[in-house]
């Protein structure tokens, strides 16, 4: 479907005289039609600037010989979704982005696109979008937020939430918990860490589906806007080239992005929405890969929350093609894979040196020799979990501790505020998964109350549920099969001994099988009460282990 169908020959004439309804020239109607995927809106603090982006690729595209026609998507702020019944609408909206994208591309028949996402679930939804449609197609990102200021320290959207933690615990006063609140998030953008909105962009370099700087010009530099006006260009020449999202995000491609996600230590989230993008691509991507490119990638960067710096200094030190240029230099790459530039990884990347080692450590003085992201399994977990090894503190890489279990993140939460959980335990929150939740939420609040009440050293947390990218210290996510699914998470009890180890990729229950076999043969899981879109999505979304994606 293109726009030959719609528009060339006699039988086109009634669409013909809808396209001069809309005011369309007949020289405009003779040229490509570009579709521009706009997920502006007044909500989304990394869409504010986007209305600036789309006109920009508007001129873009108008300036390379096409025919420029915006339409939208729907985003929602994991920020302001987080720590309430909202959040179950944050992951069910990648796939509602991703069909409605698909709905409107092939019903209108454009001959390319060009996406314009920027937070979490817009950038993996939109992607998905365009292995389904496979034209030619670019993405192009709002950009990250520039990091905030207090006392003298960048902050990013993990210190406020820490702070509200630390206020809870006394260490802090209201009247800074205020100072944070009004300078931690300073600019329009994606929030400034390597948070899952951030991730996804600098992996969309990655996979070859956006230009040079995609994932971490800020959203406040002018160069932002030349970007875009670059990303209406490629994509008319990918359309001369005949170039589709199915010829540049192959096998190996894939590869690529999760070996830099382990470089770069991405948000957890990566590893639902990388077998997700696959899986529409006709790729499947098994979770166990992700551990033999951690074994053999170095993690290269600590950007926030892992460390202390932001994603305008990973754009200061040469930005995402710097690091793949560090990862070429052990052959971790393949360097063949088609970009939307119409060239290759490997001619991208050519030239791109790391100017800051401190920002972007050298191949051979990495931050750690294996990977950002972690794999787990164990009886806890036999299909898998994840955690973000970089964000985790050494101490707590190897753990072992009594359960104290909840039923959702609300109970896990009061219990925290309420001082009941002690050093060493491991808190366990269930029936968060896709199915149980339903939605997988986010669990950023009480993960960052246990770092702000200074328990990070000491408490670990599972859920089947997932983290925010903002989220740090030894919390382990996606736990699979989850509990509404009949998974081991659904019969732990307070007291259990749990066992965790990072490096050693394990995560197990430490109760005799005799008695796991008894509570398993007892067990029924949970149900909730259903209704519109959740019904439909939990009836239908398989486990995290899987992407979370719609059979």
């Amino acid at each position: 479907m293109s726009r030959e169908n719609i528009v060339d020959g006699c039988q086109n004439a009634p669409h013909r005289s809808l396209f001069h309804a809309l005011g369309l020239t007949e020289e405009e109607q003779s040229r490509p039609l570009i579709g521009i995927v706009s997920s502006y809106n007044e909500i989304v603090p990394g869409h504010m600037n986007l209305d600036k982006i789309v006109e920009a690729v508007r001129l873009g595209v108008a300036m390379a010989g096409g025919t420029p026609i915006v339409f939208p998507a729907i985003a929602v702020c994991d920020g302001i979704a987080m720590g309430h019944t909202g959040m179950k609408y944050s992951l069910v909206t990648r796939d509602l982005i991703a069909d409605s994208t698909e709905a409107m591309a092939l019903a209108h028949g454009f001959d390319g696109l060009v996406m314009v996402p920027n937070c979490d679930k817009n950038v993996p939804g939109l992607l998905m979008a365009a292995a389904r449609v496979n034209v030619p197609t670019v993405f192009v990102s709002g950009g990250p937020m520039l990091a905030g200021k207090v006392d003298g320290k960048k902050t990013s959207l993990s210190s406020m939430f820490e702070a509200v933690g630390a206020y809870s615990a006394g260490k802090i006063t209201e009247e800074k918990l205020r100072e944070y609140e009004c300078k931690t998030c300073p600019t329009c953008g994606s929030c400034s860490g390597m948070y899952t909105a951030n991730s996804m962009n600098c992996l969309t370099e990655a996979l070859g589906m956006g230009l040079r700087g995609n994932g971490t010009i800020p959203a406040v530099y002018s160069a932002r806007i030349e970007l875009a006006k670059h990303a209406g260009m490629a994509v008319m020449n990918l359309i001369k080239k005949n170039i589709r999202p199915r010829d540049i995000m192959t096998e190996k491609a894939f590869m690529n992005a999760l070996t830099v996600d382990m470089a770069l230590g991405c948000s957890t989230n990566s590893m639902l929405h990388l077998p997700a993008i696959a899986h529409e691509c006709g790729i499947d991507i098994d979770l166990d890969v992700a551990n033999r490119i951690s074994e053999k990638t170095p993690n290269l960067c600590h950007l926030a929350p892992a460390g202390r710096t932001y994603m305008e200094e990973l754009d200061e030190a040469g930005g995402v093609y710097a690091v793949m240029n560090e990862l070429s230099k052990k052959k971790l790459l393949s360097l063949d894979c088609l970009t939307v530039t119409g060239k290759t990884i490997g001619e991208n990347i050519e030239g791109c040196i790391n100017l800051d080692h401190e920002v972007i450590r050298p191949v051979e003085e990495p931050f750690s020799k294996t990977g950002g992201i972690a794999v787990l399994r164990g009886n806890l977990a036999p299909r898998g979990s994840v955690v973000k090894r970089s964000a985790v503190l050494p101490e707590m890489l190897v753990h072992e501790g009594p359960a104290k279990v909840f039923d959702c993140e609300e109970d896990a939460q009061s219990a925290i505020n309420a001082g009941k959980i002690k050093p060493g335990d491991v808190v366990v929150i269930r029936y968060e998964g896709p199915k149980g939740g339903p939605g997988m939420r986010e669990m950023l609040n009480p993960t960052s109350a246990i770092m702000g009440m200074g328990l990070g050293n000491s408490v670990a947390l599972i859920t089947d549920g997932r983290f925010s990218g903002a989220t740090r210290g030894a919390c382990i996510g996606h736990v699979s099969p989850e509990a509404a699914s009949g998974g081991l998470i659904g019969v732990v009890k307070d007291g259990d001994i749990i066992s965790i180890d990072i490096p050693g990729n394990k995560l197990e229950l430490k109760v005799p099988q005799e008695e796991l076999d008894e509570r398993m043969k007892n067990f029924v899981p949970r149900t909730k009460e259903l209704s519109g879109y959740l019904k439909r999505y939990a009836a239908l979304v398989s486990d995290g282990a899987s992407g979370a994606v719609l059979n």
